[in-house]
């Protein structure tokens, strides 16, 4: 009997990756292709959402051939993604409106403004755990609305959908044109500010202050959902027809990749952003300190489980900047080699506020600042100050969290790319002056969508079963002296200040 598998497709900001996944949550097999970042003006980042989709083909289909796989020894797909990102589209021609708002754009600076003259920054944060930040989906489609030719009357006239980047693939793979699946999972429509967390369904007060027609909107479900929404078609990438049947937004999809299933265990994501998150259980904890009230996961028939979050626009994103803009480096991995060149920063202190700053401090006013130069510093000192910052920005979100939550951390489960970085996990480590803890798979964000799925369709038998699979690789201990933390600590929230007023 030939073996069956999960598949989970990770869509995430910089590259679509399909991976087959066996019965002991161990990778099988699996293909990877990056899409265009296109950035049309300062502060605006763009995807093509059809070269989103034809990549998505590419690797399902490079992913079964890989490992001689075919698409009918599929069980199930699940799906996780770059959340807030944006689309519009034609339910009838499947062409989009524009290209995709990726959630690191900025251009909704001024609707966010107009909408916090008229309310205050936390209007909608009683209802959606948000603030209004150019994060998020809901003034995005408002501005597709309001500046694309013809897109308010055709989404009045249903001629136009939204959606972020799942409900787009999801409506694709059940069938675009031909009555794919318009739906979105809750964890993702909980970072539209558009969603009510008691209700779980769209808030008609919020869609109606920004102008958003209810029927451009895709129907709300469970991230774990028994009741498929949809079935992939034989002359889809998969030739076969497969339930698709989990979504979760990649930072919640990393919650369950870690098993993070009890309160109080937390998880930080190292990828394009930095996305922290703490399990609240059944109670939707509001924050007082910058942070995000999300939801985490929910199995159909059961209450969802709630987070809270810290997000960082720019984390890996710096060393690709690192990169491709300065060239100090060839490859990404290479910032650590060049890091290990000197003892210490010198001095040299990066905040990368290239989209103004997230969590805990939401400042849309806020951009990048290089500070501490003496003629002294190097590049060394510079890469160094680059895998620094991702530290500094995740003790500021763990400092809000332990205020919001009152529970003080007792180790942090990482994933994501950056987490192979063992000196960026030790500096990590010291400043949070708790374990740090990589698991052994890494790859926890699609680990998780296929979870969702796996459990949606009975391959998993429960989350205990899930947790069995979860194993340490390495951990890292607190190892800096107190005094040069507080000095380091000190000279970094000086840095962050310098930030701040530097758009008008």
């Amino acid at each position: 009997m030939a073996p069956s598998y999960i598949g989970a497709l990770d869509l995430g900001t910089t590259s679509n990756r399909f991976i087959l996944f066996d019965h002991q949550g161990q990778i099988a097999g699996m293909d990877q292709m990056e899409h265009q970042q296109i950035f049309p003006r300062p502060g605006w980042v763009e995807h093509d959402p059809l070269e989103i989709w034809q990549n998505t083909c590419h690797v399902i289909r490079g992913a079964l051939g890989k490992i001689g796989v075919a698409g009918k020894q599929i069980v199930a797909i699940g799906i996780t993604n770059q959340r807030e990102t944006t689309v519009v589209w034609d339910p009838k021609t499947g062409k989009p409106l524009c290209n995709a708002i990726v959630w690191q754009c900025t251009r909704t600076d001024a609707i966010c403004r107009q909408l916090e003259r008229e309310g205050g920054q936390d209007r909608f944060r009683p209802k959606t755990g948000l603030p209004i930040a150019t994060y998020f989906s809901g003034p995005k489609v408002k501005w597709i609305l309001d500046n694309v030719p013809g897109a308010r009357a055709a989404a009045e006239n249903g001629r136009a959908l939204f959606g972020t980047i799942e409900t787009w693939i999801i409506w694709q793979l059940t069938g675009g044109v031909s009555g794919g699946a318009h739906v979105t999972d809750v964890s993702n429509a909980s970072r539209t500010l558009m969603m009510d967390l008691e209700t779980l369904d769209w808030d008609a007060d919020i869609l109606k202050t920004m102008e958003i027609p209810w029927q451009m909107m895709p129907r709300i479900v469970p991230s774990i959902d028994r009741q498929t929404w949809g079935h992939t078609l034989k002359e889809g990438p998969l030739a076969a027809t497969v339930p698709v049947c989990g979504a979760l937004g990649d930072q919640q999809a990393a919650l369950v990749g870690q098993t993070c299933f009890d309160v109080g265990e937390a998880k930080n994501t190292y990828g394009t952003g930095c996305f922290m998150l703490l399990n609240t259980g059944h109670q939707a904890v509001p924050s007082n300190h910058g942070l995000l009230t999300t939801v985490g996961y929910q199995l159909r028939g059961e209450k969802p489980v709630y987070c809270l979050e810290g997000s960082i626009a720019i984390a890996g994103a710096l060393v690709q900047w690192l990169r491709d803009n300065l060239g100090l480096i060839r490859s990404a991995p290479e910032v650590e080699a060049l890091a290990r060149t000197v003892d210490d920063n010198g001095g040299v202190y990066i905040v990368p506020a290239f989209s103004g700053l997230f969590a805990p401090y939401w400042r849309a006013d806020a951009r990048g600042v290089m500070v501490g130069l003496t003629r002294y510093a190097n590049k060394g000192h510079i890469a160094r100050a680059v895998l620094e910052a991702n530290a500094y920005q995740t003790l500021d979100i763990m400092t809000a969290m332990n205020k919001d939550s009152g529970v003080d951390l007792g180790s942090l489960k990482v994933d994501g790319g950056m987490v192979a970085n063992d000196l960026l996990m030790q500096f990590q480590a010291d400043l949070l002056v708790v374990p740090v803890i990589r698991p052994a798979i890494t790859e926890t964000t699609a680990l998780g969508a296929a979870y969702a799925a796996g459990l949606a369709v009975g391959f998993w038998n429960s989350m205990a079963e899930l947790k069995s699979f979860w194993s340490v690789d390495k951990i890292w201990s607190p190892q800096m002296d107190d005094t040069v933390r507080q000095a380091g600590i000190r000279a970094w929230k000086k840095a962050v200040e310098r930030t701040f007023g530097w758009e008008d």
